[in-house]
């Protein structure tokens, strides 16, 4: 399970729910009197009835598909699904070179990334010319690589993103190493989100937006955070967007899909008790 059965947020709320069914029964007892002969049976079946609404608790805790979070104004999303089959703008997170080769070297065919390329881009000569002509890039490209072997040459820097067909949000997130390996370290994680949500700010003109668990696939975390799980990147995700004092107003929302694989991972009830 998830969510461990002694959580202390469970505890918390069913200690509240059990304060409030405590004072309604000692409102009712004034008036009523329990005979001697029901009184341990009472007993029993009111703890039973405590097992019972604890037990409910603790299994929706870990069931949980999908959490609501109010951050200010805006109403953030964390469920499972498909991004793809979301509705307003999309994220996607690409490399620090905007590359568009899917070959299973420089861009995984089964990746957010290569999903997007090979099933929803029709053009990728114009994909690419979109992005070198983009005048936005153009001011985020920080150098190029010219001993780069493989991709693209040119160097943009982390969460510099752009709007293709009015759907899609790229974004530069990781950068490649020689071996054409994503990796980041945890300080330019954060940093990449708080330009990312910057950049969502600049483009997303009040419409919703849905974005992946950056860092959640196959990107390689260094300096000691190489075992950073799912659950604290939802946590830093979550702790950018609140400090960015980025607001999406209702019906306007943002959306975090968690890839079913990983859902079994991902602790939703802590995220909503400590929102």
């Amino acid at each position: 399970m998830k969510v461990s059965i002694f959580d202390k947020d469970i505890l918390k709320q069913f200690s509240n729910i059990c304060a409030t069914i405590t004072a309604i029964l000692s409102a009712v007892l004034i008036f009523l009197d329990i005979p001697n002969k029901w009184r341990l049976t009472s007993g029993v079946v009111y703890v039973a009835f405590l097992c019972v609404i604890y037990i409910f608790l603790w299994r929706r805790a870990n069931i949980l598909r999908q959490v609501n979070i109010k951050i200010g104004v805006t109403t953030l999303i964390v469920k499972s699904g498909d991004i793809f089959e979301e509705d307003g703008l999309k994220a996607i997170a690409f490399n620090e070179y905007f590359d568009t080769a899917v070959d299973d070297k420089i861009i995984a065919k089964k990746s957010l990334n290569g999903q997007f390329i090979l099933n929803h881009i029709d053009d990728v000569d114009k994909l690419n010319s979109d992005i070198e002509s983009d005048d936005d890039l153009k001011n985020s490209i920080i150098g190029k690589e010219v001993k780069r072997k493989q991709g693209k040459t040119t160097k943009y820097k982390l969460g510099s993103s752009i709007l293709i067909d009015d759907e899609y949000i790229l974004t530069a997130f990781s950068r490649f190493n020689k071996n054409n390996q994503a990796e980041l370290t945890i300080q330019e994680y954060v940093n990449f989100l708080l330009t990312f949500w910057n950049e969502i700010n600049r483009l997303y003109a009040q419409r919703s937006v849905t974005v992946p668990v950056f860092g959640a696939g196959i990107t390689r975390f260094k300096n000691g955070f190489e075992d950073i799980d799912i659950n604290e990147l939802l946590r830093i995700m979550i702790w950018t967007f609140k400090i960015s004092k980025i607001k999406f107003a209702y019906p306007a929302k943002l959306t975090i899909i968690v890839h079913d694989d990983l859902l079994s991972q991902v602790n939703l009830y802590e995220l909503k008790e400590n929102e």
